[in-house]
């Protein structure tokens, strides 16, 4: 009777087990569609698709752009009209992302982080760049779209102002 009752246990503990898992496969992952937008922007820039770059961004003059030079872009037309600008020039786009995380900042916000290393002609001159990159997404409607990006080099120029305390040393 004994092993009765263990062997009823042990198949009740299994059946809950596999029944939570099978619940926890059902759940949707809620990063999921900030992801798909982030990797319509990959494509729309390894495309050199300016079109496609910017429909990942919220078309709004509140849209905020800290860029990888140091500059600050404002407005959804601003961001356009430099984006076309440049993409007139650009070709051969090679574009890693690495350590990528997304984290939810409720059902309706999410901040991105990776890091990038992006190669491209630009008027037939090869060029490199690399760095990190935060973008702030917000669900608007059904699609996530970028409201603020900022991207910052890894390997900053040394004439840029750093408090002398953040300076890396080679000691």
């Amino acid at each position: 009777m004994r092993s009765l009752s263990f062997i009823a246990a042990i198949i009740l503990a299994l059946a809950f087990d596999a029944s939570a898992q099978k619940a926890a496969a059902g759940r949707p992952d809620p990063t999921r569609g900030v992801r798909e937008a982030f990797d319509r922007l990959v494509d729309g820039i390894k495309n050199v698709d300016a079109e496609q770059v910017m429909s990942a961004y919220q078309k709004s003059n509140r849209l905020l752009i800290y860029n990888n030079n140091g500059t600050a872009t404002n407005g959804w037309d601003n961001v356009n009209a430099n984006v076309t600008s440049a993409y007139e020039h650009i070709s051969n786009v090679t574009l890693e992302i690495t350590g990528l995380r997304v984290e939810m900042l409720g059902k309706s916000a999410a901040v991105l982080t990776c890091k990038w290393k992006q190669t491209q002609d630009n008027d037939g001159t090869s060029e490199s760049a690399s760095g990190r990159m935060t973008l702030v997404f917000k669900l608007i409607g059904k699609e996530w779209k970028i409201t603020h990006r900022h991207t910052s080099p890894d390997k900053p120029d040394a004439t840029r102002p750093v408090f002398p305390s953040e300076r890396e040393t080679s000691e």
